[in-house]
């Protein structure tokens, strides 16, 4: 404030003064000094058809210190730590400004030397073996007709100077294109980033391949698409008019896009999506965009919402520049959970097929899951949200829990109790927006935030609710809150089937090996399964399965894939109290089915909630 408050003292002199006048000498003087402190930064990276085996990135700066440190930035959610594939690290300075040198201080740090603060540095990423079975569309990857290349795994950055804006030059070989989030400039092959946050942020796809364009209120947006080779043909007019769709519905509800430009970066042969500030990866083969395009737009859809409710509206403390593992979070409940909520209704909204077709076949589904897995009534949303990115398997011991179905059903709650409590005049909408304009810029929300923006758009006392079903694990009472609607559940349990409608086997038992480890450890999603029941427990080191050794996760995946309802099973494990054996007969698993029945003698006021509730 009070160097604005010079400068306009300063527009007040005379034109013929003003160069002779102390304050504005005072004045240029600061933004002289200011511009002169910032580094100035320049990417490149380059991709040699000759070796795809990894890319070559430069960095080039100026006015830095004589010492700073670079980093690779840490993912909130995931942290690949490809600090572990930066190598042929080496930096130069100009003739005659010293020697300069770069020496690695931790596992994602290194610490440069450079008199007069410039230096060009230099380093290969070389790209890790893809050992799973499908390659997760945010990672980098080249192939001879393309790759994703950029974000956090690519580029280093300036320690403390994650404001400085940046350019990145691409060297790709002939005939590549680039899609990315980062600004355009006159130079097709060089793109423009405002800051470390940005950059990191914003992957490129690289290569050969399609692309289609809309507007929504004016505004750009980019559907993207990499083929393998002999992918199947699809109705790229649905993908786009689907997509079209579920924008014009997110910028309807919020009022206006919060970004100058959108790029949906879809990718044959990889699998799993990510959010980005002005873009999205997501895999996508072609088959499945032939033959199940709304699950497709499903996903995008979830993906695409995370760029108001997680990008923008975010819990405090998550997110930020650092090189270390990320805070955790207890807000990610209603990140993930609400954001599931509006993937499902902005789809609706704009007419696209969902594969269950009702909003009250969608909300009978997640009920069935919600009871069939007991740790999502036994733990709480925060607590959840607290283990739900960058723990160890078994956080929950054999219990499994999820934030996204949590906090879906939570807001459904909170949307009928709104409803009611307003005679339908305001809903989750309207909280949604309060949230977007208070917690969109550096702070973030708190639960104490929700439950006050809740209450100020229904003008009712929702704190006991957040108390028993957001801050502590209980059941949530579904009939309370469906009661408002005139609904209430039939809950049955039996045998579980499958799609082909056969019975399912219990197998939920799972296995993972810890980094570091030669044993496989056992994962207990629920000690209501007949694996707990027998006596095993999350933790468990696999010794033998039927007499054999066990030490792979593919040869897991091999013998408990091939097992049918009958079959016996030897497992032998060992844990801090000694070795245990057990033997197994598999039997079916068993489920609850819920259906929604209308209560009889609703209100005329329950039964105009549920005519609105179920308009889409």
């Amino acid at each position: 404030m009070p160097k604005i408050a010079i400068a306009l003292i300063a527009l007040s002199i005379p034109s013929g003064l003003a160069a002779q006048h102390p304050l504005q000498d005072a004045v240029d003087a600061v933004d002289v000094r200011y511009a002169l402190s910032q580094p100035v930064v320049s990417y490149g990276l380059r991709v040699d058809s000759a070796d795809l085996s990894g890319f070559d990135v430069t960095i080039r700066i100026r006015n830095a210190r004589d010492t700073f440190r670079l980093a690779l930035a840490a993912h909130p959610e995931y942290d690949d730590r490809y600090f572990r594939y930066v190598g042929q690290v080496r930096v130069a300075s100009p003739a005659g400004a010293g020697p300069a040198s770069i020496a690695r201080e931790d596992s994602a740090l290194w610490r440069v030397v450079a008199p007069g603060g410039t230096v060009e540095v230099r380093y290969r990423l070389q790209l890790p073996v893809q050992d799973r079975p499908v390659r997760s569309s945010w990672v980098p990857f080249l192939a001879p007709q393309g790759g994703l290349v950029g974000g956090p795994q690519s580029f280093m950055y300036i320690v403390g100077a994650t404001l400085v804006p940046s350019y990145v030059t691409f060297d790709l070989p002939r005939g590549w294109d680039i899609a990315t989030g980062l600004t355009p400039t006159i130079d097709p092959t060089t793109v423009f980033a405002p800051s470390v946050d940005v950059l990191i942020d914003s992957p490129a796809l690289v290569g050969h391949f399609s692309s289609w364009r809309f507007a929504v209120d004016g505004v750009p947006h980019r559907v993207v698409y990499w083929p393998l080779a002999g992918a199947q043909p699809f109705d790229t007019l649905a993908l786009v008019r689907g997509v079209e769709g579920l924008t014009e519905q997110a910028i309807a509800l919020f009022g206006r896009a919060p970004y100058r430009d959108y790029t949906f970066l879809v990718q044959d042969g990889a699998g799993g999506s990510l959010e980005h500030r002005n873009s999205v990866t997501i895999g996508a083969t072609s088959a499945r965009l032939a033959s199940d395009l709304p699950d497709f737009l499903g996903e995008a859809a979830h993906e695409y919402f995370h760029t108001w409710n997680l990008m923008r509206i975010h819990p405090a403390g998550y997110g930020g520049i650092d090189y270390r593992p990320a805070r955790r979070s207890n807000g990610l409940w209603w990140a993930e959970g609400i954001t599931m909520l509006y993937a499902d209704e902005l789809l609706r909204r704009a007419g696209v097929s969902r594969p269950d077709s009702t909003r009250a076949a969608h909300l009978e589904g997640l009920i069935t899951r919600y009871l069939a897995s007991p740790g999502n009534s036994r733990f709480s949303p925060e607590s959840v949200s607290v283990v739900t990115y960058g723990t160890p398997p078994g956080a929950l011991g054999d219990y499994s829990a999820s934030v996204h179905l949590q906090g879906e059903l939570i807001g459904t709650m909170l949307d009928l109790i709104i409803r009611d409590a307003t005679q339908g005049r305001r809903s989750l909408d309207d909280v949604m927006r309060i949230m977007l304009a208070r917690y969109s810029g550096a702070r973030g929300y708190t639960t104490r935030d929700i439950e006050a923006a809740v209450h100020e758009v229904c003008g009712c006392i929702v704190r006991p609710f957040f108390d028993r079903y957001v801050r502590a694990g209980n059941p949530i009472p579904f009939d309370r809150y469906l009661g408002l609607a005139g609904l209430r559940t039939v809950v049955t349990w039996g045998p579980g089937l499958g799609r082909d409608g056969a019975p399912l086997s219990d197998l939920r038992v799972f296995a993972w090996l810890p980094p570091g480890d030669s044993a496989l450890r056992l994962l207990i999603g629920n000690p209501a399964s007949v694996w707990g029941a027998a006596g095993l427990h999350t933790g468990d080191r696999v010794v033998r399965v039927n007499g054999a050794p066990l030490t792979t996760m593919d040869a897991f995946r091999a013998i408990f894939g091939r097992l049918k309802i009958g079959d016996t099973v030897t497992v032998e494990v060992t844990r801090p109290g000694g070795p245990v054996r057990t033997t197994v007969v598999v039997p079916v698993q068993q489920r609850p089915t819920v259906h929604l029945e209308p209560l009889p003698g609703a209100t005329e006021r329950q039964l105009a909630l549920r005519k609105a509730w179920f308009a889409y």
